[in-house]
């Protein structure tokens, strides 16, 4: 007979247990579902189709369908003056560094022209560059420079007689505190992977050539294959 009273016990215990369990359980779904619908009230309301970055765009780099494309986006969550169209940027170069999966601001595209005119038969491409790497930020569009690559132990000059299209820094102001953060030459299209390459693995360099011994130097090296 003890031994029966102490097995309904346990039974009852375990009832029990399972009972305040489940009651634990639901009070606790009941709490994540009331932060989920307070969550969609206060996220959940108007969309809007809006441009995001498919991939990493370097600063200076100029965008197009390639690197980004609309998503539905929610609109209290949007950074000031979000891009609604690829339209409105495409052709632009980033006036700073732009992550995989941000929603592209006009902010992004300020302080630098929307387009750079790139002579027939060239290609532009844009390439990391500070200020002690551009002739101290001297470096400025028009301009036509040697370009060097150095990395380890040795230099060499990858291009001669190079046109600057553009740079970070403004050409508008002389008097300007902006920094040049990347420079866009332009480069014969069979050497834009060159280019690229050299700016991934190196640092480059650029040099003001100057007077005509410069000049002389430099068909000197277009004799020998540079640009």
């Amino acid at each position: 007979m003890k031994r029966r009273t102490t097995t309904a016990a346990g039974i009852a215990c375990g009832a029990v247990c399972a009972v305040c369990v489940l009651a634990f359980t639901q009070g606790v779904r009941a709490e994540a579902d009331a932060a989920r619908s307070e969550a969609l009230a206060r996220y959940g309301g108007e969309q809007i189709e809006v441009c995001v970055a498919t991939r990493d765009i370097a600063a200076g780099e100029a965008v197009d369908a390639s690197c980004m494309e609309t998503r539905l986006w929610v609109a209290d969550l949007l950074p000031a003056e979000a891009v609604r169209s690829t339209e409105e940027v495409s052709g632009k170069a980033a006036s700073s560094a732009i992550l995989a999966g941000e929603v592209l601001s006009m902010r992004r595209f300020q302080g630098v022209e929307g387009r750079v005119e790139v002579p027939e038969g060239l290609a532009a491409v844009s390439v990391p560059a500070k200020d002690v790497q551009a002739v101290g930020g001297a470096v400025r569009a028009g301009e036509k420079v040697d370009m060097y690559a150095t990395g380890g132990t040795s230099t060499d000059l990858l291009a001669s007689d190079v046109l600057v299209l553009a740079t970070s820094a403004s050409t508008d102001d002389a008097a300007s505190d902006a920094q040049v953060s990347w420079v866009t030459v332009a480069v014969e299209p069979d050497r834009v992977q060159e280019v690229v390459s050299a700016a991934q693995r190196t640092e480059l360099y650029f040099a003001l050539p100057g007077g005509e011994a410069s000049g002389q130097a430099g068909d000197e090296r277009e004799r020998e294959g540079a640009l």
